[in-house]
């Protein structure tokens, strides 16, 4: 759980340095340092989904997966 923290906590501050950097905003920085995990969180969901069915095709011997 540790390392979960830490790396969440790595994430936010590398993502509020890169914007801050570019827009020269801390607020713009930390809103995108808050909401990008947070959709990053919801696509990963949908990848795994995904890379699931893709497995269940080759496994069953399935027509392959498309690729998006």
């Amino acid at each position: 759980m540790i390392k979960t923290l830490t790396f969440a906590m790595m994430h936010f501050s590398i993502a509020v340095s890169v914007v801050y950097m570019l827009t020269g905003s801390l607020a713009v920085g930390g809103l995108v340092g808050l909401i990008e995990p947070m959709c990053n969180t919801v696509a990963f969901f949908f990848h795994e989904k995904l890379w699931e069915r893709h497995r269940a095709r080759r496994e069953t011997g399935g027509p392959p997966a498309m690729v998006a």
